[in-house]
Parts: C-alpha cells; sequence; structure tokens
C-alpha cells in the first residue's frame, strides 16, 4: 500500500524537522523535509502530499514575534495554495513555534478566507520558559481526527510564548468561538493560556495547532520516568518489559499521528 506523504519544513531556525520526520514515518507516513526557501518558491508541492507540518524551532529566530517572520513570508506566497490545500481537506499541523506561525497567518481558529484573527500565543503568564511534560485533556466535543479515541494526554512541552489569549477579551463572541475550538486542555494552568488551552482546530477539523509536541513520545522509553524504571528492572534483572505506569499500545503523541496517517486514508 502506498504510503501518504507528510512534507516536514526545516531550515532558518526551525530545530524540529528531524524528530518529527522521524516520528511521521513511525505513523505510517512517507515523511520529506524540504527547506522554507525551496517550499515558499514551489506552492505546487501541496498538491502532492496529504500533510503538511510546521515543526518546533525558532523560525528566523523569532525575530518581531515568534513565528511571524515565517507567517508573513507563507501568506505573501502561499497564501492563495494553503487555502485551497486546507479548502480540500488536506491536513495541516504546526506544532509549539508551527502554532505560532499558523496564529501569526490568522489560520486558527479559522483558516477561511477573510476570516478575523481573535488570538494570539504571548509570553508565558510567568515570564519563563517552560520545558517540562504535562498532562492534557481532550475536549470531548472536538471532533478532530486528531484526537481520536483519546481523552488525556501526556506530552512534553518547551516553550517561552506559548500562552493562548483572546485579542478582545471583553468579546464573549470571540471568547465562545474560542473556547469552540479548543482541543486540548492542560490539566494544571502551566502558562497562563485563556482557559488552559493548549491546542486549537479550525471548524473543519483539519487544521491543528498545538504547543505541546507528539513527535517527541512516539517511544515509551522517551518518557522521563522510563529511565529510572530501566535503572531498577535491570538492576533486579527483570529487563525492560511493561513500564507499570504506562498502558499497553504506542503512546500519545504516535497515536495523535497515526490519527492523521488514518485520516488521510
Amino acid at each position: 500500500m502506498k504510503k501518504p506523504r507528510a512534507l516536514v519544513l526545516c531550515g532558518d531556525g526551525i530545530n524540529c524537522d528531524g524528530e518529527t520526520a522521524w516520528a511521521l514515518e513511525a505513523a505510517g507516513f512517507e515523511p520529506a523535509r524540504l527547506h522554507t526557501t525551496s517550499f515558499l518558491d514551489n506552492p505546487e508541492t501541496l498538491s502532492q502530499i496529504q500533510l503538511l507540518v510546521i515543526p518546533g524551532g525558532f523560525s528566523f529566530g523569532d525575530e518581531i514575534a515568534s513565528g511571524k517572520i515565517l507567517a508573513l513570508k507563507i501568506k505573501r506566497k502561499m497564501r492563495d495554495a494553503l487555502t485551497a490545500f486546507i479548502g480540500k481537506g488536506g491536513l495541516v499541523i504546526g506544532i509549539c513555534n508551527g502554532f505560532q506561525v499558523l496564529v501569526q497567518m490568522g489560520l486558527l481558529p479559522f483558516s477561511e478566507p477573510g476570516a478575523p484573527r481573535v488570538v494570539s500565543l504571548t509570553r508565558n503568564a510567568e515570564g519563563r520558559f517552560v520545558n517540562r511534560w504535562v498532562e492534557l485533556d481532550v475536549k470531548p466535543s472536538n471532533r478532530s481526527p486528531f484526537f481520536a479515541s483519546l481523552s488525556r494526554i501526556h506530552l512534553p512541552i518547551r516553550h517561552g510564548e506559548g500562552r493562548l489569549a483572546v485579542g478582545n477579551a471583553q468579546d464573549t463572541n470571540a471568547a465562545a468561538e474560542v473556547s469552540r475550538h479548543a482541543a486540548l486542555h492542560y490539566v494544571e494552568d502551566v502558562n497562563g493560556s485563556h482557559e488552559k488551552i493548549a491546542a486549537l482546530t479550525n471548524t473543519k477539523g483539519n487544521v491543528l495547532g498545538l504547543m505541546p509536541h507528539p513527535e517527541a513520545f512516539v517511544r515509551w522509553s522517551q518518557h522521563p520516568a522510563w529511565a529510572s524504571w530501566s535503572r531498577q528492572s535491570a538492576a533486579h534483572g527483570s529487563g525492560l518489559s511493561r513500564h507499570p505506569q504506562f498502558p499497553d499500545g504506542p503512546p500519545d503523541g504516535l497515536v495523535i499521528l497515526k490519527n492523521a496517517r488514518k485520516a488521510v486514508d
């Protein structure tokens, strides 16, 4: 069976492209990494793929604002092609800095042409970079294919500007729309985000932006609790069977990417 193709942007400060491509391959995609310059010069590339991924990192050094410059470049050269890709049901995932890019482009929570931009991703409430593993609740009413079968998940975050804010906090309609498009909520308040929102999808559910890194949890051994279990298991000569904290089946990040794979079948 031919594998669906996924395009992972790289270069210009993006630094999670390698592990993202590896994770997508593990999920059943045929991933290809493409430098942002080549991507911007070839809009027809979108007609050859089923999934576009904007990975984490610091695109263009986060000059002006996180994700701003890459967003401006994509809007100038690729907006029509990207709008058509999304309109035809193509999947888009923006992870961490990629989420910031999608928000700067005005593609979340609405991806329709001319839709208002109602959210921003700004500095964490405590003004510090956060690097930790977090628990997240999948919003039951969100019908995005990315989170099928999931309820509470565990993923790492690493960001300094991940606090989701509604553009006009007094605009109850805008706040309600943002809430309606929420896909993930932090169980604990880790950065001051509006309603502890960690991810948004568009109305169709085929565009996803999230601050947690699913590509960083596609093997159980990536979880911080695994190392201590491995040492204890080896010391007692019991081998590395099943960590008692982890259920059977794939880790949460891999489930998300496998769900994307199923969505394009």
